[in-house]
């Protein structure tokens, strides 16, 4: 015995597979569009919690063997080598006028690049990755001012500042420049 099946309108059928595909693929859309992530790395830096996009962190390190360099600025905590690689290690605290701390075993190295610019930052404990929909971050307070102002996308619920991590690869400030003799 074989079923015979109607008759098919194949346009009524492709003008009901298309409005099917619409309903279906319209939250997926709604949602990318009102509840973008980006993947941030939270540490702890001066009893603060802060979070910087991984798309700029290429990799974190241990902060084994800082070698000082005279001549520079406070903020500029020296050298380390990574793999055969010098990289510069900034101190934050000192850039954003906060409360020093010693260095101890559980800091860490964030080496942040863009391809032109790297260098890394310290910080003093690593929490770790997770996704934060940009609708959670809030712009930073207007009285916030100075150069840590410049250098934040803003705050989160949870008390996390948000740093921006392209601003600080581009900045001129964190730059040192000697001329030369």
């Amino acid at each position: 015995m074989t079923l015979e099946s109607p008759p098919a309108d194949t346009a009524a059928i492709d003008l009901l597979m298309q409005q099917r595909a619409r309903e279906l693929a319209r939250p997926i859309l709604d949602g990318a569009a009102a509840g973008e992530r980006v993947e941030v790395l939270e540490f702890i830096l001066a009893h603060e919690r802060y979070a910087i996009e991984t798309a700029w962190v290429q990799e974190v390190y241990p902060l084994r063997q800082l070698t000082p360099l005279p001549g520079t600025p406070a903020f500029v905590l020296g050298i380390v080598n990574v793999r055969g690689k010098i990289v510069s290690v900034m101190d934050l605290r000192v850039f954003f006028g906060l409360p020093a701390r010693g260095i101890t075993d559980l800091n860490k190295v964030m080496i942040l690049g863009d391809g032109e610019m790297e260098f890394g930052i310290l910080g003093d404990v690593i929490i770790g990755t997770r996704m934060l929909p940009l609708a959670d971050i809030q712009p930073p307070l207007p009285t916030l001012t100075g150069v840590r102002a410049d250098y934040l996308k803003g705050v989160t619920a949870s008390q996390s500042v948000v740093l921006d991590a392209q601003r600080l690869l581009r900045a001129s400030a964190v730059v040192v420049d000697q001329p030369s003799a």
